[in-house]
């Protein structure tokens, strides 16, 4: 009796797996004949018109919808193991059934995710059969990798969510190996599907004819590994956000002091997470755009400087408001932190300091003007405004920002605790001498670079983001021993938070999707009208870039679509109850 009883679960996972490999697989094998078939019964042709919509429009459509989705089954697996790892060393059980919470907002979005995919495949083989021939053709290794990938995702992810509860105990390692394999197949993945994105931008291992002679040049182009790492970085922090944005919706709608206790740490784990993973982005973004130059500078040109350098000012302003969101979520949720009081005078530099660099971040360097207000002006740049307006103001700007969020988490976390070690005082002198010292480098290099040849001040950002990131090292090396055993003024008293915290997360989360499409446009856009950059010409009718209001319209839209998916997402993961033997 007592084996049939475990033997039950173990049944269970597996059918459960086993489901999830079916559909998928199904899904694979339909968007296979459908679009074979499709092939096989349309003339042949280089390009195929596809009505009202058109091409280029909706490919677009499904591919950000795909990639918004995958972005968040692959962030979503690497917080939750992190946050089952910290439940073991801990032992406590609720950042188990966090990890827990966020894995089964996982398993639900898989098949929107799949479906999603196999739209997008249907549409690349029927509207551009001649690109997908070449590019399967070259890539093919890659492509029956990718597959492969694929599966082999399905079945971790599937088992790693449905052995929960049978990997407990002595067992619960085997269960973190299961969840470090999710995310090393989800990384792989990752890997793979920008070689053909990397490969498009800045394409290498290549002739003249577009046929590709070296598959690893090919791989690794100019901008595979710099989009990798900022894809992923990206990918934690959109999952975080979207966490946090569930976390938020069940809080809102809570009807027990129980049940808001519970989703106000979730959101404020699934914040912490989003911040965390925000903070390097712009390192790893800063490192894309110089790979960007350093392969073609036209193209570097146009992105920054060009017809697309309007779109980084609104990109300028959505990471902007990002900060300003995040710190307006931990300064309100001070408010539930006993001794949090005696850090709430910080908050009005703080604010300054954001609100400063979001101005000289926000404007631009060029400006729209007439022949006559040029001529007042005495050219196209502001006499004054202009000089905010170049990347070393930028670069000055977005560091303090960061510097600046990232204290406002640290005394967050330190909010309701007193060190007793006995060089907690040298040490707190310390780490402000670091920020400090951060803060003054940055602004150093920032001003020294008005002084200096663009080929020298180029190279400035690099001392920029290394005193920044050694200062936070320092920081949290120093942190982490210091409030080792520290007393505790009172327990945080989770669930008080204002409700209008929960609608800064709504924000966050819809910030970071509008910026993934936003970013994801600009890298796609800067192509124009070559299918593979400098090699492979779009020769169909829907060979232009878009006006900067189309393409802001249709970001918007893919957003609001997204966001109806996710919302039956969150209702299926809000409806979903454990099994009783789970129980």
């Amino acid at each position: 009796m007592q084996a049939t009883r475990a033997g039950r679960p173990a049944f269970e996972a597996l059918k459960d797996t086993y489901k999830g490999v079916l559909k998928i697989s199904l899904l694979l094998a339909l968007a296979y004949l459908i679009a074979h078939g499709l092939s096989s019964a349309l003339p042949a042709a280089d390009y195929r018109a596809l009505p009202v919509l058109g091409n280029r429009v909706a490919v677009w459509i499904f591919a950000q919808l795909h990639l918004m989705f995958a972005a968040f089954v692959l962030g979503v697996p690497i917080f939750a193991l992190i946050t089952e790892i910290i439940g073991v060393a801990t032992r406590e059980r609720r950042y188990d059934e966090l990890a827990r919470e966020f894995t089964k907002l996982l398993a639900m979005a898989y098949t929107v995710t799949a479906v999603l995919g196999c739209v997008l495949l249907v549409l690349l083989v029927a509207l551009y059969p001649k690109l997908t021939g070449t590019l399967s053709q070259n890539f093919k290794p890659t492509w029956i990798l990718y597959i492969v990938l694929i599966f082999g995702e399905v079945v971790l992810a599937y088992l790693y969510w449905t052995t929960w509860d049978i990997m407990q105990g002595e067992r619960k390692i085997l269960h973190l190996l299961l969840g470090l394999l999710v995310n090393l197949w989800g990384t792989a993945i990752l890997f793979v599907a920008d070689i053909w994105v990397t490969f498009m931008m800045s394409p290498a291992g290549i002739d003249e004819a577009g046929t590709v002679t070296n598959l690893w040049q090919a791989i690794n182009n100019f901008t595979w590994m710099p989009i990798n790492v900022h894809r992923l970085l990206a990918n934690v922090a959109f999952g975080g956000a979207i966490a946090a944005a569930y976390a938020a919706v069940r809080f809102l709608n809570a009807r027990t002091a129980e049940e808001r206790a519970r989703f106000d740490w979730m959101g404020y784990v699934g914040s912490f997470i989003a911040i965390a993973a925000f903070l390097p982005l712009p390192f790893a973004g800063y490192w894309l755009g110089r790979e960007i130059y350093q392969f073609s500078q036209q193209m570097g040109v146009s992105m920054m400087g060009g017809s697309f350098a309007w779109l980084w000012i609104l990109q300028a302003i959505l990471i902007g408001s990002l900060f300003f969101a995040a710190n307006f979520y931990l300064w309100l949720g001070m408010g539930r932190i006993p001794g949090a009081e005696r850090y709430t005078r910080y908050q009005v530099a703080m604010m300054l300091v954001l609100a400063l660099g979001f101005v000289v971040w926000a404007t631009p360097r060029s400006i729209i003007a007439t022949g006559g207000e040029m001529a007042a002006m005495g050219g196209s740049h502001h006499p004054f405004l202009g000089l905010f307006g170049v990347m070393a103001a930028k670069n000055t700007a977005v560091n303090l920002m960061i510097l600046t969020t990232f204290l406002s988490f640290m005394l967050y976390r330190r909010a309701n605790r007193v060190p007793l070690v006995a060089w907690a005082t040298p040490g707190k002198i310390v780490q402000g001498l670091v920020i400090a010292t951060a803060a003054g480098v940055v602004l150093f290099y920032g001003v020294y670079s008005y002084y200096v040849t663009s080929m020298v001040r180029i190279g400035f950002s690099v001392y920029q983001v290394l005193a920044v990131l050694v200062a936070m090292a320092v920081f949290v090396a120093i942190d982490i021993p210091m409030l080792r055993g520290a007393q505790r003024i009172a327990a945080i008293r989770w669930g008080e938070i204002p409700a209008r915290a929960q609608y800064a997360l709504f924000f966050m989360a819809i910030t970071f999707t509008w910026l993934m499409g936003l970013m994801g446009y600009i890298r796609s856009g800067i192509r124009q009208y070559w299918h593979v950059y400098g090699r492979i010409a779009d020769e169909s009718a829907h060979a232009y870039t878009m006006t900067h209001g189309d393409a802001t319209l249709i970001v918007s839209g893919i957003v609001i679509v997204f966001f109806l998916l996710l919302a039956v997402v969150f209702a299926l993961a809000a409806r979903h109850e454990d099994r009783p033997e789970a129980a």
